[in-house]
C-alpha cells in the first residue's frame, strides 16, 4: 500500500517541525487526488445546475451526478438507482429514516432498538422521534470484550419492535457486529433493520442485498471522498411508502397553492440543488477503493491493527477498550491515569494527529466507567512505520506523567 501515499499530498506535510502522522481516519480520511481533480474538473469544465437545465453543461452535469448515483448502486448493490438518496452524510441519513419511518409507520408504544455503542447519530434522532410520538426506546448491552449481546437482544425483540437501527462498525471499539444474523431476527419479529454503516463502508465488503437490511447510511468523508455528501440506501418499497423529509425544489412533481405531488424516488428525498459537485467526488473515491481492491484494503488494515496493538501492548498502565476477533482498524485505548486529552496534545506536538474524547459515543463511555478515550484509526495509506513513531512517541509522553 506504500506506493498509494503518493495521492494524498496532506501526509507529506509537517506539524509543529515534525514529519505528520495522520492517525483519526475514523473521524475524516485525507482525500487522494483522483477525488480533488474530479471536482475541480467539473467546476472548471461542466458547472451547472442539474436536472433543470437543457443546456449543455447542465446537461453534462446531470450526466455526472446521474452517474455518482449508479456508481454508490454498484458499490453497495443495491437492486436500483432509485434506492440511493443523496444526503449530507450519516447524520441525516439516520434523520431523514427516523422522520420519515415516524410518520409513516410508529405510533405511541412502538418500540425501536439500537445499542450501547452506537454513535450520537444513531441515538439523538431516535430521541426526537420519541418526543414527537411517544415511542419507546430499548438497548442492547454488550460484553466486556466489546461484543453486543446477542441473547439480551433477541429477548429486547417483541411484537412492538418496529425498527432496529444499529452500528455495522462501532467508530470507538472496532467492533463489527452481525447485522446479518441481527436483520433476520429482526424480521422475524416484524421489524425494520437500519445499518448505521460510516465505519464499514471504507473498511470491507458492503453487500446490503447479502445484508437484506432495509436501510443502510454512510457517509463519504470517511471514504476519501468530500465532506458533506452522504447515501442513505432504502429499500423501494419501503422508500416509496414514507413521506418526504423535506420541501422545496428537486423533490416536486407539481406544485399548486391547493396541493402538491412528488417526484419519483430518490429524488423526493432530495429537496433543493443537490450537492453535485460532491457526488462527482463521492464516484471518484468509490473508483479510487475498487481499483485498489477493498479486500486488500482490509487484509493491509487489520494487519496493521495486529501491529499496533502488539506494539502498543509494550506501554505500561496500557488499557484497550474492544478486543472482539475481527475488529477493524480502531484502537481506543487509555494508559493509566493520564487524561487522554494530555495525550492528544502532547503527540500533537510531536507530529502526531490522533482523536481524544468521547467520540460522540457518551454513553458507550458510561458503560466503559471513563468520560474518554484516546483513540487510533488507520486506513489505506498508513504505514507499520507511522505505528513505530506513535508507539515511541506515546512511550516519550508516557514518561513525561
Amino acid at each position: 500500500m506504500l506506493r498509494y501515499r503518493q495521492d494524498f499530498p496532506i501526509l507529506s506535510r509537517t506539524v509543529h517541525d515534525r514529519p505528520l502522522v495522520y492517525l483519526d481516519n475514523a473521524a475524516t480520511t485525507q482525500k487522494p487526488r483522483a477525488v480533488v481533480e474530479a471536482m475541480t474538473r467539473q467546476y472548471y469544465e461542466t458547472n451547472a445546475n442539474v436536472h433543470r437545465g437543457v443546456h449543455f453543461l447542465s446537461q453534462c452535469s446531470t450526466d455526472l451526478h446521474e452517474g455518482a448515483r449508479e456508481t454508490v448502486r454498484r458499490f453497495i448493490n443495491a437492486s436500483s438507482t432509485s434506492e440511493i438518496v443523496f444526503t449530507r452524510g450519516t447524520t441525516e441519513s439516520i434523520n431523514l429514516a427516523a422522520y420519515s419511518l415516524g410518520e409513516a409507520f410508529l405510533k405511541e408504544g412502538d418500540e425501536v432498538v439500537i445499542s450501547v455503542m452506537e454513535h450520537h447519530s444513531n441515538i439523538v434522532p431516535w430521541q426526537l422521534l420519541r418526543e414527537r410520538r411517544g415511542i419507546v426506546i430499548k438497548v442492547i448491552p454488550m460484553t466486556d470484550e466489546g461484543a453486543l449481546d446477542l441473547e439480551a437482544y433477541r429477548a429486547l425483540l417483541s411484537e412492538r419492535t418496529r425498527l432496529v437501527s444499529c452500528c455495522h462498525v462501532s467508530n470507538v471499539l472496532g467492533t463489527v457486529n452481525p447485522v446479518r444474523q441481527m436483520a433476520q431476527w429482526a424480521h422475524e419479529a416484524g421489524a425494520y433493520f437500519l445499518v448505521d454503516a460510516a465505519q464499514s463502508v471504507p473498511h470491507m465488503k458492503v453487500d446490503v442485498q447479502e445484508l437484506d437490511c432495509d436501510f443502510l447510511a454512510f457517509s463519504g468523508h470517511k471514504l476519501y471522498a468530500p465532506t458533506g455528501i452522504g447515501v442513505l440506501y432504502g429499500k423501494a418499497e419501503l422508500l416509496d411508502r414514507m413521506p418526504p423529509y423535506q420541501g422545496g425544489g428537486e423533490m416536486i412533481s407539481r406544485v399548486t397553492f391547493e396541493r402538491t405531488t412528488f417526484e419519483r424516488l430518490p429524488f423526493k428525498f432530495e429537496a433543493g440543488t443537490p450537492d453535485y459537485v460532491g457526488t462527482t467526488g463521492l464516484a471518484a473515491a468509490v473508483d479510487y477503493v475498487s481499483a485498489i481492491g477493498i479486500d486488500r484494503i482490509a487484509q493491509h488494515e487489520h494487519e496493521l491493527t495486529r501491529y499496533a496493538m502488539r506494539r502498543m501492548s509494550e506501554i505500561e498502565g496500557i488499557r484497550f477498550f474492544g478486543q472482539t476477533e475481527g475488529k477493524t482498524s480502531v484502537v481506543a485505548f487509555n494508559v493509566g491515569d493520564i487524561h487522554p486529552l494530555d495525550i492528544g496534545t502532547l503527540l500533537d506536538r510531536l507530529g502526531i494527529a490522533i482523536r481524544t474524547g468521547h467520540h460522540c459515543a457518551q454513553p458507550l463511555m458510561a458503560r466503559c466507567g471513563v468520560e474518554g478515550m484516546a483513540r487510533v484509526s488507520l486506513a489505506l495509506y498508513n504505514t507499520p512505520e507511522e505505528i513505530d513513531a506513535f508507539v515511541a512517541a506515546l512511550q516519550r509522553v508516557v514518561k513525561m506523567f
